[in-house]
């Protein structure tokens, strides 16, 4: 459907059952279907500080499927490499409504998976995600270190095994979160467009949008998030791949956009955040690194940048599993443990890295 609705200005979760009670996406729907709800929850740090989905805005969903007699219905995901989703359902405020609701919450990194070929790709996928009947994406509206952007198409990699997430970063990103999408469909997406890190995954630098938006089509979803955050769909390659693949479509002319308490609005009037120029990235030579991994390197790369560090650096740090076995100068994480300076950890922490390289410039 080429079509994109969108509240904003109210309470998550008053926006989330406006959203639902306009779109009314379940009619007709069999009341003991499998329901799946699938957040973004990265990391185990609260939805202000821009990385995570906003419990209040899952909360929504679950009234409005209880209110409509659907009661079959888990929240499932799994939290990046390095990190507990257990702990993040409980940092992130999702304990609270697992209870309050009783909703299990399912940890994908103890699931079985399933292997599936597309293209002559194979990709493990977690079990629990064939066992379910509607899957409900509720990605948010952020930055990505390595895509530039995250939302509905690259959220379903929280449905992969870790094992496949490190995999995915040695095939490229792009083409497997497209062939991802190819294999799983989501039925539904209300992407979280409140309060999001415009430019890193991990958050702590949260931009106040106050805004949700819901559709079927993820492309199309990602083709508003990419505008959103200063970028147009082809800077990013993997929504253009997923279109190839019939996954979704583009905004065009045809688009409509339904903005569900004004008369009259139109897209052009949508913000659009202009992206920082990062020249401390340069600095840096990856090679398949997990986002874990180089989400942390960016941002321990950012806050010596701003302490004028970053300017005595004389060598490039390497970082990523194409260096395991390798010798080299300058490396960070574990799979460069064959270099002359490098540090240690799976991935190694923020304030770990700002002291390796602090002292290396000393």
């Amino acid at each position: 459907m080429n079509r994109l609705y969108i509240a904003k200005n109210k309470e998550p979760l008053q926006m989330t059952l406006d959203l639902l009670n306009r779109i009314n996406p379940l009619k007709d729907r069999d009341k003991d279907i499998k329901i799946g709800i699938k957040p973004n929850l990265v990391c185990a740090s609260p939805a202000s500080e821009g990385a995570t989905t906003h419990p209040e805005i899952v909360e929504g969903i679950i009234i409005y499927l209880l209110e409509n007699g659907f009661k079959n219905i888990k929240v499932v995901e799994s939290s990046w490499v390095g990190d507990s989703t257990k702990r993040a359902f409980k940092v992130c405020g999702y304990e609270d409504i697992s209870k309050k609701y009783n909703i299990p919450l399912i940890d994908l990194k103890g699931d079985d998976f399933i292997t599936k070929s597309y293209k002559g790709v194979e990709i493990s996928i977690c079990k629990t995600v064939y066992d379910l009947d509607y899957l409900i994406n509720v990605p948010l509206i952020k930055g990505h270190c390595q895509t530039k952007i995250t939302c509905a198409l690259k959220n379903l990699k929280g449905l992969i095994p870790d094992k496949e997430k490190r995999r995915f970063h040695t095939l490229g990103l792009h083409k497997p979160i497209a062939y991802l999408n190819a294999l799983i469909k989501q039925d539904l997406i209300i992407a979280d467009g409140i309060c999001p890190d415009p430019y890193f995954e991990e958050g702590g630098r949260p931009h106040r949008l106050n805004r949700i938006v819901a559709g079927f089509d993820p492309v199309l979803v990602d083709c508003y998030a990419a505008k959103v955050l200063g970028y147009k769909p082809d800077d990013i390659k993997y929504i253009g791949l997923a279109r190839d693949e019939g996954v979704g479509n583009y905004i065009n002319d045809d688009t409509e956009f339904v903005y569900i308490y004004d008369e009259v609005h139109d897209m052009s009037d949508e913000p659009q955040i202009v992206q920082k120029d990062k020249k401390y990235l340069r600095l840096i030579d990856e090679a398949d690194a997990c986002s874990a991994c180089y989400s942390n390197l960016v941002s321990a790369m950012e806050k010596l940048n701003e302490m004028g560090i970053t300017d005595k650096l004389a060598d490039q740090i390497c970082i990523g599993q194409a260096y395991r076995g390798y010798k080299g100068f300058l490396g960070v994480g574990n799979c460069t443990s064959y270099f002359e300076k490098y540090l240690p950890g799976c991935p190694p922490k923020v304030d770990d890295i700002i002291k390796f390289i602090t002292e290396l410039c000393g």
